[in-house]
């Protein structure tokens, strides 16, 4: 099942069973995969062009590391009742995302991207950090990787 289908079907179940919360998260998601539709649909993509998997992959990415944000500056503001609001929707946008890999599994992604391409100095930064998030979206933070490569190519 493709993945806006799944979290269709989750809005779905989360309005049956009154889940205010997980609803209210949901319909977040749902909204912003439709401005990103709306967005494409603007830029000529086409007139029903539609984000795939691994733009909604990306969408909810952004979202997490927004409320991840957010929960730490309520904390640090003492808004603890609004700081665990954030990190409950941050449960349920993690329910789409794929298992997070460990340091371990990144240091291998990047050796690995890295042979593939036959990289070998910093010019070659781009192609291997395009073809990490080609096979890896939504399975590590780029904000770290980009560095890591970086100092792998240096």
């Amino acid at each position: 099942m493709e993945l806006r289908e799944r979290i269709g079907a989750a809005l779905k179940d989360a309005m049956k069973s009154k889940d205010t919360e997980r609803l209210s998260t949901l319909r977040l998601i749902n909204a912003a995969i439709k401005d990103r539709d709306i967005a494409l649909r603007g830029e000529g993509e086409g007139g029903d062009a539609a984000v795939g998997d691994g733009e909604v992959l990306a969408i909810l990415g952004r979202m997490v590391k927004q409320r991840q944000e957010s929960a730490r500056a309520y904390e640090e503001g003492g808004r603890l009742e609004l700081a665990e609001k954030e990190l409950a929707e941050v449960k349920v946008i993690e329910e789409y995302l794929p298992r997070q890999l460990n340091e371990a599994e990144v240091s291998a992604a990047i050796e690995t991207a890295i042979s593939e391409i036959g990289a070998d100095s910093i010019r070659d930064m781009g192609k291997v950090m395009a073809a990490l998030k080609a096979k890896y979206t939504g399975q590590m933070d780029f904000g770290v990787v980009g560095p890591k490569v970086k100092a792998r190519l240096g």
